[in-house]
């Protein structure tokens, strides 16, 4: 069954970093472009009128291993990207971000449904260098398919989209993979540039259907509340 994804830019303003509203709320996040740094028990001290509220998600990074989960994942965290690839074992990155290692899981009987339980939002990723691991796409989402898992946003997200030289990816088929299984595609560089702004497009897809999801969910919790009182 295909997800019913919200239309981009129905909830969130995809260019909101960019604009003059947000540069006060930055200010306090960031340093020089890169994010600050926070322990487990701080958070940024934001002036009241724009305080916002906290929301926490589990989102696990799942893909061959090679693909680049663990960069990925200290993108969108703000961190440092690792300069040597190894294989992951397999633990929660930042508290929010899960990444394991393909060779991990097979080992292991217990880390896929450890990454399962209470998860809120799948990445499967793809690397545009490296045809096995896009056609492995569909054996990526069928574990994450069925009454198990309940539901779970799904993205797809091909890395080192900037490797043109050594694209083993072409456009069509990404396409054609769009339409059979009605899940987004998005696309990373290798090139980190300008920190926040080079994963702001992939956060905010993210930001956007897990808020759908939880809206969808509000709504049908709603629907039978109202069902049990009548």
């Amino acid at each position: 069954m295909a997800q019913v994804s919200p239309s981009s830019g129905s909830i969130i303003v995809a260019d909101w970093h960019r604009c003059k509203d947000s540069k006060e709320y930055f200010s306090k996040i960031l340093h020089k472009k890169r994010r600050k740094n926070f322990g487990l028990l701080e958070s940024p001290v934001m002036p009241p009128h724009v305080a916002v509220d906290t929301v926490h998600y589990k989102i696990f990074l799942s893909g061959k291993s090679g693909v680049g989960k663990t960069a990925l994942a200290a993108r969108l965290a703000g961190l440092n990207i690792p300069n040597m690839h190894y294989e992951t074992t397999g633990r929660p990155r930042s508290m929010r971000l899960w990444d394991c290692g393909e060779n991990a899981l097979r080992r292991f009987d217990h880390l896929l449904p450890a990454c399962k339980e209470q998860v809120d939002a799948v990445l499967f990723l793809f690397s545009f260098t490296d045809r096995t691991s896009f056609d492995d796409l569909s054996n990526q989402i069928a574990k994450w398919t069925g009454a198990p898992v309940g539901r779970v946003v799904k993205l797809v997200v091909g890395t080192k989209f900037d490797l043109f030289m050594h694209c083993d990816v072409a456009e069509r088929d990404v396409r054609n993979f769009q339409e059979t299984w009605s899940v987004p595609v998005l696309r990373v560089g290798g090139e980190v540039s300008d920190g926040l702004g080079d994963v702001a497009s992939l956060l905010n897809c993210l930001a956007e259907h897990l808020w759908h999801q939880d809206c969808v969910s509000a709504r049908r919790h709603s629907q039978q509340e109202t069902g049990t009182v009548l």
